[in-house]
């Protein structure tokens, strides 16, 4: 299939790096998306006042809406790891939104970035899991009962690693097919209106998505804190 033009593509390759521009295409909007949410953060809330207005309140609400929302999940112990969560949200959100723009690319379109976002999620689930139980954590793998260990253990391991394939092939397939049935549409019918009702679909599924990793992130973390049974 061709590779489509996109904007960061076309200033790369005219800077003569035109096979990092089409293999990389993903970096490059990973990037973007990162120096968004950076000069976000520094341009509406660079002065914290202890009234908020302006950007500041906006950061405040979408802030205090996210931990509110989180906490009732994981409790108040939870509170520790929502950076975290708040960011991976955040990220995922621009990242999908990102390529409904014509000319740009959503870099959750591409494996690479969501296996990568998986595998941090996964890495910082037994990270939390260490830091509450210590070595005890190894508890959560071996079953109620001594005699199940055998049996428990592969089984365990196998649902933990398998939590790695559910994030990432879960939100790469379903922004790369919102990425797909979008280039159709653009193609045959034009740049206005045809594609238009499936952009809102397309806003929709962006946002479910980057809530979705964010709950199963979040159900992760609280069963790695929990005791085991």
């Amino acid at each position: 299939m061709e590779h489509p033009i996109f904007f960061i593509d076309a200033i790369l390759s005219a800077m003569g790096l035109h096979d990092f521009a089409v293999h990389y295409s993903h970096v490059t909007y990973t990037w973007l998306t990162m120096l968004i949410l950076i000069l976000s953060a520094f341009f509406l809330a660079r002065k914290v006042k202890l009234v908020p207005e302006g950007g500041q309140n906006f950061f405040e609400v979408l802030v205090k809406g996210l931990e509110d929302f989180m906490v009732e999940i994981t409790g108040p112990e939870g509170r520790f790891f929502f950076p975290f969560i708040a960011t991976v949200f955040l990220f995922v959100l621009v990242s999908n939104l990102i390529g409904l723009i014509p000319g740009f690319f959503s870099p959750t379109a591409n494996l690479n970035t969501t296996l990568a976002l998986a595998l941090c999620t996964f890495i910082y689930t037994h990270i939390i899991g260490i830091k509450f139980h210590g070595a005890k954590y190894i508890k959560h793998f071996c079953g109620p009962v001594w005699w199940l260990v055998p049996l428990m253990f592969p089984i365990e391991l196998i649902g933990h690693v398998a939590r790695i394939m559910s994030l990432s092939v879960r939100l790469f397939g379903n922004i790369f097919g919102k990425e797909m049935v979008l280039a159709i549409l653009f193609g045959l019918a034009g740049l206005y209106l045809a594609p238009l009702p499936i952009m809102f679909l397309g806003i929709l599924v962006c946002f479910i998505q980057a809530l979705v990793f964010m709950l199963l992130a979040t159900m992760y973390f609280v069963g790695a804190m929990e005791h085991a049974h």
